[in-house]
């Protein structure tokens, strides 16, 4: 149903083009932290490509390193130029709602990418695009508690503290295991910084500080393999690992029979779904507020059905 609304979003969007002015469409982005990780690496390569491809489209492509001045410094650039729109990938969603405002009031649409901003950004927004970050987090708890037969202990590393995609993925696993499963117990959460070796060392403490861990939940695979890798170099295999988004490094170790499952979530159709948004919002489309695209579950029993991430 998701990938149906998409499909039809990009295709509108070349008929209204069709009869457009020759003008192209300017669309700017600044993203979170393009070096943090291959997800965000992957997903500027697959913006850039799919700009470069539609000829209707000028593409600003500019990365924010991670440092939330930096981003407020490129969004108000970005408005001094006059784009037609600005896509962001918040580095926090609470301190970019003011720049987003400005951009607002200045007519520039906004469209949000991956993380959402606070709820206080909400009237300044065009549209979000991306995942729904909540059911990714509902989703591992349901694979936690099949994985441990509803009953166990586990230790939780989060993603970047007041990024919104770690706070959603965190809320929406610990909503779900408590309504599911309030038998396996989260005795811990520590931050991994989408860091596959920070992750490792957090998972050394937990190691250390616990003897009777039965489970693992990362904010995504990158972590996850971290941690991994550290209960193997203890000697713990009976540990039950789960992620949030399926890296290429998580997919190899459900193969190995290492890791029980995660999100399946693609970086190029969250790249291409953010720029089909914007262009939508420029042409004077309807497009949902919140423009999510399928995240399904997997796992070693049915990774088959899905691709090697490219990530």
């Amino acid at each position: 149903m998701k990938r149906a609304l998409i499909t039809s979003l990009v295709g509108s969007v070349a008929l209204v083009g069709a009869a457009a002015a020759q003008e192209p469409i300017r669309i700017g982005i600044t993203q979170n932290n393009v070096g943090v990780d291959s997800y965000q690496t992957t997903y500027e390569k697959a913006f850039i490509e799919a700009a470069e491809a539609d000829p209707q489209v000028e593409a600003v492509v500019l990365d924010a390193g991670g440092d939330v001045a930096r981003q407020i410094g490129q969004m108000q650039d970005l408005i001094q130029q006059g784009v037609d729109a600005i896509i962001i990938w918040p580095t926090n969603g609470q301190a970019v709602v003011p720049v987003v405002r400005q951009a607002h009031q200045a007519g520039i649409p906004v469209v949000v990418t991956n993380s959402q901003i606070a709820e206080a950004g909400f009237d300044f927004i065009a549209s979000f695009s991306g995942p729904d970050n909540i059911t990714q987090g509902r989703y591992a708890a349901e694979m936690m508690c099949d994985a441990l037969d509803d009953a166990g202990r586990v230790v939780q590393i989060a993603g970047q503290p007041g990024y919104t995609t770690a706070i959603e993925r965190q809320k929406g696993f610990e909503d779900a295991l408590a309504e599911q499963c309030p038998d396996v117990e989260i005795v811990e959460t520590q931050p991994g910084d989408w860091n596959r070796e920070k992750a490792q060392r957090v998972m050394e403490n937990f190691l250390t500080k616990y003897d009777d861990i039965d489970g693992v939940y990362s904010g995504d695979d990158n972590m996850g393999v971290g941690a991994l890798n550290a209960a193997k170099a203890a000697g713990r295999d009976d540990l039950v690992f789960i992620g949030a988004t399926n890296f290429a490094v998580g997919y190899e170790a459900m193969g190995r029979g290492e890791y029980w499952g995660s999100v399946y979530q693609s970086p190029v159709e969250d790249a291409r779904n953010a720029l089909a948004t914007a262009k939508a919002v420029v042409m004077g489309e309807e497009v949902p507020f919140l423009n999510y695209f399928d995240t399904p579950k997997i796992t070693q029993d049915n990774m088959g059905e899905f691709d090697k991430p490219v990530f």
